[in-house]
């Protein structure tokens, strides 16, 4: 299989509700989200032979808390390591108005 660009695909809000609400629910301390800005997506997307982002998961070792990491990958389903970016917005603490996804 080879990457498009067209992977994924929309969900119902109710659909993105269950799962979100399934997930804090089994983590009730947990991170709810994080924000990435358009800036730091553009740079990724805009990369040549970009596809799409991968994100992996990770654990910040000086504070130990969750984090995301952010590369682009190519149409043969490798990472574009040129441009690699973390130190998302995490949620909380920055989560914006409640709503059906962090509430």
């Amino acid at each position: 299989m080879s990457f498009t660009g067209r992977e994924g695909r929309p969900i119902s809000l109710a659909d993105a509700s269950a799962m979100t609400k399934e997930y804090r629910r089994g983590n009730p301390n947990g991170r709810k989200g994080h924000f990435i800005g358009s800036k730091q997506l553009n740079d990724l997307l805009n990369q040549s032979g970009a596809k799409g982002i991968r994100v992996y998961y990770g654990i910040d070792p000086a504070t130990r808390e969750q984090e995301l990491v952010f590369v682009a990958a190519d149409a043969d389903e490798n990472d574009i390591l040129d441009l690699v970016v973390d130190r998302t917005i995490p949620c909380p603490v920055n989560c914006g108005e409640s709503n059906d996804l962090n509430s």
